[in-house]
C-alpha cells in the first residue's frame, strides 16, 4: 500500500490521488468512485455526472444541499475516497461552479470526520 494518501488519520482537505489510485483505495479497504469533470459544460451537467459517477441513490435531488445530505448521511457514510478527474482543468473553465462544488465536498468531508468516517477527495 502507497504512504500518501495517509489513512490513519482522517483526510481533511483535498489530496493529491496517488499514482493508481484504484490500488491505493484497495489496500485501505475504502470505496473508490471517480468524478469525471472533463466533459461538464455547467451545473445540470455536473448534477448528471455526480449522480452517474458517485452512484448516488435514487432520491438524490440534484443541487448541492441534496449532494450534501447524501455524502454526509451517518447513516450511510462510509469510508472511501473520490477521485476528482480533471479537476484543474474544470477550475480554469469554471471557476465558480468548481468552487461551489469544492465547497459541498468540503463540507461533506468535516461532517463525516465529526462521525468518524472519512471521505478522501483525490485530485
Amino acid at each position: 500500500m502507497m504512504d500518501f494518501p495517509h489513512t490513519d488519520e482522517l483526510p481533511s482537505g483535498l489530496q493529491p490521488a496517488p499514482a493508481e489510485p484504484r490500488l491505493w483505495a484497495a489496500g485501505a479497504r475504502l470505496m473508490f468512485r471517480e468524478l469525471e469533470l472533463q466533459h461538464v459544460q455547467d451545473k445540470d451537467d455536473l448534477m448528471q455526472a455526480l449522480g452517474r459517477d458517485l452512484t448516488l441513490p435514487p432520491h438524490f435531488g440534484h443541487n448541492w444541499d441534496a449532494l450534501y445530505d447524501v455524502l454526509s448521511d451517518p447513516a450511510t457514510a462510509r469510508p472511501e475516497a473520490i477521485h476528482l478527474c480533471h479537476l484543474e482543468a474544470f477550475r480554469t473553465a469554471h471557476p465558480k461552479l468548481a468552487a461551489d462544488l469544492l465547497d459541498v465536498l468540503l463540507d461533506a468531508q468535516s461532517e463525516r470526520a465529526r462521525s468518524g468516517v472519512g471521505l478522501w477527495l483525490l485530485t
